[in-house]
Formats: C-alpha cells, structure tokens, sequence
C-alpha cells in the first residue's frame, strides 16, 4: 500500500473553510478547500484520525482517480485503469453509488452500472477470477460523481456520515446536524472555562457538542467507520488514533454548560442523549422560557438555533420568543449572543443589528447566523486582528 494518500472532507456549504481548519490542526497542511469539499493528502493513519477527529465535516473519502468522460467508453475504460487491486480485496462488496451535474453523462443509473462493470472486470483480471465475485467480504462504498463531464471516483471511509455521532438516541421535529452544531461553536471565542447556555436545546445537540469541545473529546470516539474493516489499513493504526483520542480529551475540564427548552419532555430528551453521549453530569438542563434567562456570570456565550417561524401558525409566536430575548440580553452586555435563522427580520424583533452576520445552510434552507459580540469577545477579536497584523 503506498505510503501517500489523497482524501476528500466533504462539508456542507459555508463549512468548507472550517472543515479546512480541522483538517490543518490534523497536521495536514496540504490542503485545498473547494466549494463542498476540503481536499489534502497524508498518510494512511489520516483516516482514522481524520474519522475520529473531524466535527464538522460529513464524510471522509478516498480519493482513487479522476478524468475527462463524454461517452459510456471512456468512462469504463478510464475506471478500469483505475489500481482498484490496490484498495478493494477479493471478497470485498463495492457497491457503486452517483451524481452527474451539467455533464454529457447524465444517467446516474447508467454511469453507476458502467463503472460496477468496470471495477468488476479489473478485479477478476487482477484476482484471476472467471465467474463471478463473491462480494461477501468489508464494504467499500464506491462514488462516481460528474461535473461538468469530469469524472471523480472516491471511496467512501466513514460509512454511516460522521454528523451520527451515535448519542442521539431521541430527537424533535427538526433535529440540527450534530456537524453544523459543531461549526457553530466554532465561530465563536468561547472557551470551556466561560458560561455557555442554548436557550432552545431542543434534543440537546448544542450543548452536548460544546460539551465535546470542551473536553477536547474525539466526536467520533464512541463509534464504528466502514474503514475499519479495510485489510490494507492496519489494525494498529485504528488502535493509535484511539490512543490519541483517548490521551487528549480533558475529562477534568470543568464546564458551565446549560440547556434550556421551553418543552418539557425535549429536557428529557436531552438528558437521555447527554448520558448516552457520555456527559450526564457536564450539562445543567432546565425547562424554561427564554423570556425569563438570567445569569449572574459575566461574559458568557449563548447560541441557539431557535424555531424558524416558517409555518403560518407559529410566526407570532416565534416572533414573541425573538423579542423577548432581545429583552433579556439587555441586561447581559457582557454576553456574546450567536442565532441562526431564517427569519428575515431577525435583527428587528431582537432590537439590535447584528455584529457580523453570516450565511449558513441548515439542511436545504437557507439562514443566516446573527453573532452579537459581548465586552469579552470584542476584546479577543481585538486580539486576533492585531495577532494577524503583525510582523
């Protein structure tokens, strides 16, 4: 197996340069951020370090080749150029999955069956075989994508996508990605020793992620990636990045975590996920309106992800709840204060224009992530800009 690899950290659009981010504090410095993807090579321990690490990414791929395909011809051909002996073993089952945009093969069902025939006949030429393949063996999920009559061939190392951190055992009616959860966290200053409260937990995914950076926890430390049945990554690899995991995470940081909801059976929720997740006693949850949040701590953080208000029945309540926390933040300059939204008036019903802004997508609907700067966090964004300025 060569001792270099290239890998492709898929990431949701407007996470790219934090997935970038991640990637770096890996070691991988080589790495190029396209739109949707962070692109870098490294050593074959960088998958599963990069599994087990990444918090906003939502898979880790293998990169096995790419090129120019217009015909049915070319793209089995190029395919079975491809050293699929390298990576797949005899019994291995490679399913082959698609997408084509603005590309002359257009037919996912088609290119999917061109390069299974491909892969198919590369491996029996390689293995020696005359019939068929057993496929009985690990599973190595292939991907044929197009653009623009490019063809990208990947394989996929994480198997169930890294946002199923596997704590989630309940959600509500519109579950936050743990991934996104993550890089809202990580557009801020907070740190583990400053209050941090989400006022609308709902299953609890905010806090419990803050309570995983805060402790320097691995996210994908609790389980199991498609990569770790691959013969040609040794055991031991698997077994020094759970190590490492293991080493780093500071399970003597003390945290300020709360979260809140006005419904009392998403507290029960949230509480249930938080012992599966490992942080039963790190988090203080309590049902409450957020009319009535009050903190006697100074510069301290709250995000939320707070009902959208989309559904005609709900926006005059969504409303009320975007006003009132307007008014409670008043009394708390000290506080920074992170919302994500889709609605357009945010700013208003809060009584304040926003900081910064930035677009984000939460799924397929578009937001925007209102980041109010408290006295705490105006002063290490001071810092960081001097920081970046100097010689």
């Amino acid at each position: 197996m060569r001792q270099s690899i290239t890998l492709i950290a898929t990431a949701a659009m407007g996470l790219e340069a934090i997935v970038a981010n991640e990637v770096k504090a890996l070691g991988y410095e080589e790495t190029k951020v396209e739109n949707g993807r962070v692109i870098f090579k490294a050593g074959v321990s960088a998958i599963p370090r990069c599994n087990l690490w990444l918090r906003t990414a939502d898979r880790v791929k293998l990169f096995i080749g790419e090129f120019k395909a217009t015909s049915f011809d070319e793209l089995f051909e190029q395919t079975k150029a491809l050293p699929w002996e390298n990576f797949i073993p005899e019994h291995g089952e490679f399913p082959v999955i698609g997408k084509s945009v603005k590309s002359t093969l257009y037919s996912v069902p088609d290119c999917q069956a061109i390069v299974k025939k491909a892969v198919v006949e590369r491996l029996k030429q390689k293995y020696g075989i005359a019939s068929w393949l057993e496929e009985s063996g690990a599973l190595f999920r292939i991907e044929v994508a197009l653009h623009k009559d490019t063809a990208t061939l990947t394989m996929d190392t994480s198997g169930v996508g890294l946002h199923k951190r596997g704590y989630r055992i309940e959600q509500g009616d519109a579950p936050l990605k743990e991934t996104l959860a993550a890089a809202l966290i990580q557009l801020t200053n907070w740190h583990p020793e400053k209050p941090f409260v989400d006022p609308f937990c709902g299953s609890g995914t905010i806090p419990i992620e803050a309570a995983l950076i805060g402790q320097n926890i691995a996210p994908g430390f609790n389980r199991a990636f498609a990569s770790e049945e691959w013969d040609w990554i040794d055991s031991d690899q698997w077994e020094k990045a759970l190590e490492e995991a293991e080493d780093l995470a500071n399970y003597d940081q003390p945290l300020f975590i709360t979260g809140s909801d006005i419904d009392h059976r998403m507290i029960q929720i949230s509480k249930q996920n938080a012992i599966e997740a490992g942080l039963a006693d790190l988090i203080n949850w309590k049902q409450m309106q957020v009319k009535d949040f009050h903190s006697n701590s100074k510069n301290g953080y709250l995000i939320g992800n707070p009902p959208y208000g989309e559904r005609i029945g709900d926006k005059k309540e969504v409303e009320d709840m975007y006003r009132d926390l307007g008014k409670a933040l008043q009394n708390h300059p000290s506080w920074s204060v992170y919302i994500l939204t889709s609605h357009p008036n945010f700013e208003t019903l809060y009584g304040k224009k926003a900081t910064k802004k930035r677009k984000l997508f939460n799924g397929f609907i578009r937001t925007d992530y209102y980041q109010y700067f408290g006295k705490y966090e105006e002063m290490e964004q001071w810092k960081s800009s001097k920081s970046n300025n100097s010689f």
